[in-house]
Order: structure tokens, then C-alpha cells, then sequence
């Protein structure tokens, strides 16, 4: 796909990175003059450099993303010069906070809405903590409350009810240091659950109530959705990592063949699986391969799986979210595709339950399908979103991408233009 003519083009227009405790993943994409992402090159590395979202070895975590880089530049024939880069982890804290202004011209417009999400961000927030998003909830004009979008409606007070979400400044500064060394800029930052909810959740589930629950390799993150708005954010300590561990303890088999075990012949659920099915097992330490029950493995899964599914569970009631729930939970991330998990999940949850996966888009679009692409496919949602004018472009000749890709050559361009209009 890559030829040699073309690996030089410089900046594709879009590039994300989801840095994850199993793995890195890395997608390059353009977009197209309506909006939506064709994705063209996908690198996927390894990564034991991370621990429950917080970097612990920078150099492993840098030599992850170049692993990635390379891929995605081989697979795609471009290099990007800025990628959007998703956080998570024990260190991201999220609360409520309420802001309150007059109403300049007793009609609601832009800079009010701006004026009194301002207002609403004027809280303390400890000088090691960076404001990650500021993400509206609902607003009141007067007494009228439950507005979701109050520009042009008549009023003398507008108050905003605000979702803050902030992150650790020192975990921050590691991340983009990894970043910087593997030779990226960081466009922005957007949080895990955020962007993943961009690629899986419609719009009627945010609106109607829905938990999200993405399953990586070292923490499930969650958020919740209440009339279409962040409500609440969490993360719980436990992932995919956990339950191939398991296996490993439990069969006594490598790490490696352990995690091969639970990605082909994993069931959360022992029943499913048929007596008579059977799989090998690696030795440990140059043991020899054993046979044993398909059943046997599913078992160990499946103390694990409820025992993750449980603490999503109790997280879902002291969040007090639950009767609100109209559409229940979606399970996504690499481990939600696990056999089985939806299965269980509506035993232990009593509400609905199904996979996420992202939304479909061009380019290769049967590579990153999987739940384990959420949130990076998310995070090119989230950038169109945020900067449509900087991706979409629309001229006479289609989308001109020739900002993105040699500033200083559309600088001359606009200069010469302007020289020759001064001059007739």
C-alpha cells in the first residue's frame, strides 16, 4: 500500500494515540470534505511502560509509541508531526461545579454561554492539577432549569451546572515527555472515557442514560451519561492483565501463551463451553505442552469476570445513577470482547447490557473495528468535532489540506496573492 513516492508526504491530517498498559495504538487518517475519517495507517506496539494510566518507565513507553510510529508510516506512506493523545487513570479526579452571570442584552448568546463556563471553572483547583475538560451540563435562565442549549431564549441570570475534569500535572508531563521523545507534538488531550463514548454511544442512549464501561488492559474506566451529559466519571484498578495473569497462575503456562489462551479460547462463562472441547497448554520453562478441558480455562475466566463485572456493578449503585439508566450499560475495550461477558453481565447487572464497538468510517475500516480501537477511533471524532474548520476545508477544488501539510508554502501562496491584488 505504501509506495516509494509517496513517504514523504508529510502530515496526515489526523493522527491519535491511545497509550494503554497493554498496548499502544496509533491511527493515522484523512478526512474527507463532509467530516468523516478515512483511516490509513494503524500501528499497534506492546507496552509494559504503564501502570493503571500513570507512566513508570519512560524509555519503554517511548520505544512503544516508535514501534507504533513506524508501523502506522509503513502501512499509511505519511508521517504526522501532531497526535491527539487520550489520558486515563487512578490520577484524573472529576466534580461538579455551578457558575452564574447576567444576561447582557436579556437574550442568551455565544460569549454569555462562554462568560459563565468561565464562571463555573473559577474554582480551586490545586496548583499540581490541570483542567482536562469542562464539560457542560445543564443550564437555568431564571428559574427555568434543564436547558440543554439556551442560546437565544430571554432571561435576566444564566447559570450553567459544569462537569470538571482534571489530571495530575506531573502525570501529564511524563505522558507528553514519551510523546515528545517518540517525535510527536501533542495536539490535545482528551480523556479515555470521553473519547471512547465519541466512537460507541449514540446519541438517543447518552440522552436516555447509559453507563459506558471500557475494559482495558490494566482498569476499567466508566462514565455515565444522564440526558445526553457527562454525569460522572470513575475508574477501577482491575483489567484484561488480571484475568491473563490468572491464567497463567492457574494453568501454569507463560504469560504470552496465557494471553494467546484467554484471546482464543476464552469464555467468561463455563457453561457455554462443551465438555469435550480441549486446547494445549505451553509448559513453563521448556515443560512440555499439556492437553486439558476448554472447560478448565473458562472456570478461571469466569471467577474473574464476575468478580470484575461485580465491581462495575457496585460502582453503578453508589453512583446512584442506576434508575436512570434507560439504556443500561455498554461493555467496550479490548477485553469486553471476551465470550460470554455480555452473557454474565445481564445476570449480575439486572439492566441491559451489550458490546460497543466503533462507529464505521472509511479507509480501512475492517482493521480497527474491534473494541479495542474505541478510544483512539474516538479521539479523531472528538478532533473533527472540536476543529472542523482545521480539518474540513471546502473551496472551489474540494478540501485543501495545504495548511496542514506546508505551512510556509501557504504562507508564500496567500503573499503572492495579495501582491498581485495590491498591484491591479
Amino acid at each position: 500500500m505504501s509506495t516509494s513516492h509517496n513517504s514523504t508526504k508529510s502530515g496526515p491530517i489526523l493522527a491519535s494515540l491511545d497509550i494503554g498498559s497493554s498496548s499502544v495504538k496509533l491511527i493515522y487518517s484523512t478526512v474527507n470534505p463532509e467530516g468523516s475519517i478515512e483511516v490509513v495507517g494503524v500501528g499497534i506496539a506492546p507496552n509494559a511502560g504503564l501502570k493503571q494510566g500513570v507512566v513508570v518507565n519512560i524509555e519503554v513507553t517511548t520505544e512503544s509509541i516508535r514501534k507504533a510510529k513506524e508501523e502506522a508510516e509503513l502501512m499509511s506512506g505519511y508521517t504526522a508531526n501532531e497526535v491527539w493523545i487520550s489520558v486515563s487513570g487512578s490520577h484524573i479526579n472529576s466534580f461538579d461545579s455551578k457558575g452564574m452571570v447576567a444576561i447582557k442584552n436579556k437574550e442568551v448568546t455565544t460569549s454569555d454561554i462562554e462568560r459563565v463556563i468561565e464562571a463555573a471553572k473559577a474554582v480551586i483547583v490545586p496548583a499540581d492539577r490541570t483542567v482536562l475538560h469542562v464539560i457542560p451540563r445543564e443550564y437555568k435562565i431564571d428559574s427555568q432549569d434543564g436547558i440543554s442549549d439556551p442560546i437565544g431564549m430571554s432571561g435576566v441570570r444564566l447559570e450553567a451546572n459544569v462537569h470538571i475534569v482534571t489530571a495530575s500535572q506531573s502525570a501529564l508531563a511524563n505522558l507528553t515527555k514519551c510523546i515528545e521523545k517518540a517525535g510527536f507534538k501533542v495536539a490535545g488531550l482528551v480523556l479515555d472515557q470521553v473519547a471512547a463514548s465519541t466512537a460507541v454511544l449514540s446519541p438517543d442512549e447518552k440522552n436516555l442514560g447509559v453507563c459506558l464501561a471500557d475494559i482495558g488492559g490494566g482498569s476499567v474506566k466508566l462514565i455515565y451519561f444522564i440526558n445526553g451529559s457527562v454525569a460522572q466519571t470513575s475508574v477501577i484498578p482491575v483489567g484484561g492483565s488480571h484475568f491473563t495473569h490468572d491464567v497463567a497462575v492457574g494453568l501454569r503456562t507463560p504469560q504470552v501463551s496465557a494471553e494467546i489462551l484467554k484471546k482464543k479460547h476464552g469464555c467468561a462463562v463455563a457453561t457455554l463451553v462443551s465438555e469435550e472441547e480441549l486446547v494445549d497448554v505451553e509448559g513453563v520453562g521448556g515443560r512440555k505442552v499439556r492437553t486439558i478441558a476448554r472447560k478448565e480455562l473458562a472456570h478461571i475466566l469466569e471467577a474473574r469476570a464476575e468478580e470484575v463485572l461485580n465491581m462495575i456493578a457496585n460502582d453503578v449503585r453508589m453512583s446512584g445513577l442506576q434508575p436512570v439508566l434507560g439504556s443500561g450499560i455498554v461493555l467496550t475495550g479490548g477485553t469486553s470482547s471476551l465470550d460470554g461477558l455480555v452473557e454474565m453481565g445481564e445476570f449480575v447487572f439486572d439492566i441491559p447490557v451489550r458490546r460497543g464497538y466503533p462507529k464505521t468510517m472509511g479507509g480501512l475500516k475492517d482493521v480497527v473495528k474491534g473494541g479495542e480501537f474505541a478510544t483512539a477511533i474516538g479521539l479523531l471524532m472528538y478532533a473533527v468535532d472540536l476543529r472542523k474548520d482545521f480539518y474540513i476545508r471546502k473551496d472551489a477544488n474540494g478540501p485543501s489540506f495545504a495548511n496542514n501539510i506546508n505551512p510556509s508554502f501557504d504562507g508564500l501562496a496567500d503573499k503572492l496573492k495579495k501582491f498581485f491584488n495590491d498591484l491591479f
